[in-house]
């Protein structure tokens, strides 16, 4: 912890130096994209902004354009603005790092089974732990489902924190109102099997069925098909994976940090996090463990920040 501390008081500069450096690199790209491919700036003739270019000079960008740009740097930010807001209500100890825009969806990274996680067959969704990239970016993710905490969706929601949920539905049946809430924040719901069995103990068909009976309920419930799935406990063999793939999983994400409200725990011999990173919690509330929700958010919140992390949307990488 005291290494959170002493990383913590450099964060905010860090948060405005990252911060400027976006809103640069979008400025940058919009100009770009207005000049069209000569690659040359926009001409400065004396003749003012409806003058005729200089021979050999590109026009000025159309007034409409600069004020794009201009509402766009506003708009992120008032963003960073209510985050730092959010962060002081919350109790953080410095305000989330913005993560960068999102590749393109034709631009993400190649995923791939970890090495040692295959099973033989590298057809099967791959098994991993952290996606390809060199951003400083990291996952959040959110299992299983027991503590429904209303307090966490507006904390989330607040501080413009992305994160994906992996559900088990004997533990979500109990109130799918509050998953539908947080669906609606924006928060994808993805597979944890229907009663969170130890999948190598089973047989192909009842692993299918835990798998399928689960995509089948969160279509249902939900409106969407999960593509990503986590066995429980991250325990799985090559049955688990064909029945995956079976049900139209694409892609088995484990974790290589996990989070709890008084500490990590981490996969790696660094015990540290790393450009990519997916870390794994839990919906628990102070009967499980030493703190509620928003505990662990502060927790973790606090580690990634001063690591110089930001979190971004796992769906826009996988």
């Amino acid at each position: 912890m005291q290494l959170v501390r002493q990383k913590g008081q450099r964060v905010s500069k860090r948060a405005r130096v990252l911060l400027a450096a976006l809103l640069i690199a979008a400025l940058g790209s919009a100009c770009a994209a207005e000049t069209g491919t000569g690659g040359a700036g926009p001409g400065s003739g004396a003749g003012g902004g409806n003058a005729e270019p200089a021979a050999g000079q590109q026009p000025q960008q159309p007034p409409d354009a600069a004020a794009a740009l201009t509402a766009y740097v506003e708009k992120v930010r008032r963003a960073q603005a209510a985050r730092t807001l959010a962060a002081r209500k919350w109790g953080l100890r410095a305000t989330p790092l913005a993560a960068p825009p999102p590749p393109a969806a034709t631009d993400k990274p190649h995923i791939t089974f970890r090495k040692g996680f295959g099973v033989g067959d590298p057809s099967l969704p791959p098994v991993f732990t952290t996606v390809p990239t060199k951003e400083r970016i990291v996952f959040l993710t959110i299992d299983d489902g027991a503590e429904k905490d209303p307090e966490l969706l507006r904390m989330m929601d607040e501080l413009d924190i992305p994160y994906s949920a992996f559900l088990s539905d004997y533990l979500v049946k109990e109130d799918y109102a509050y998953f539908k809430r947080m669906q609606d924040r924006g928060v994808a719901l993805h597979n944890h099997t229907l009663n969170h069995r130890y999948m190598p103990a089973l047989s192909y068909a009842e692993q299918k069925r835990e798998i399928c009976g689960q995509q089948d309920t969160i279509e249902k419930r939900y409106g969407t098909r999960p593509s990503l799935f986590r066995p429980p406990y991250g325990n799985y063999n090559a049955d688990t994976l064909r029945a995956a793939r079976s049900c139209g999983v694409k892609a088995v994400p484990l974790w290589a940090a996990e989070a709890f409200p008084d500490h990590m725990e981490w996969r790696e011999w660094d015990r540290d996090l790393h450009p990519g990173d997916i870390i794994l919690t839990h919906f628990r509330g102070r009967e499980d463990w030493n703190g509620t929700m928003p505990d662990m958010i502060r927790q973790v919140m606090d580690v990634v920040t001063a690591k110089g992390y930001a979190v971004a949307r796992l769906e826009d990488y996988v």
